[in-house]
């Protein structure tokens, strides 16, 4: 299945992550936050319209690697994966490598 996203909305596959006590023992992405703060686009919207009804253009692009708000995203699950819709404006920064 195939995500169009909508307006101003962006489609994120978030990235799992495990975290390593001091004694080596690997904790799941489930045993501390509730959900992850970073992820890859995988689909982007057309953009929100200003008051003249002019598009906007989107800040991000598919395949950026993006840091967005905690609870801001919606969480989605498309044939056994999970997946955020999140607007333009809970995405904080872009990851330049």
């Amino acid at each position: 299945m195939k995500l169009k996203p909508l307006a101003d909305n962006i489609v994120i596959k978030p990235q799992k992550k495990e975290e390593k006590t001091e004694s080596g023992i690997l904790l799941p992405d489930s045993a501390g936050e509730s959900k992850p703060e970073r992820g890859e686009v995988v689909a982007v919207g057309p953009g929100k319209r200003d008051e003249k009804g002019d598009r906007i253009e989107p800040e991000v692009s598919k395949g950026d690697e993006v840091i967005f708000t905690k609870y801001g995203p919606n969480e989605i699950k498309i044939d056994d994966e999970e997946y955020l819709i999140a607007k333009e404006e809970d995405i904080l920064a872009i990851v330049e490598n």
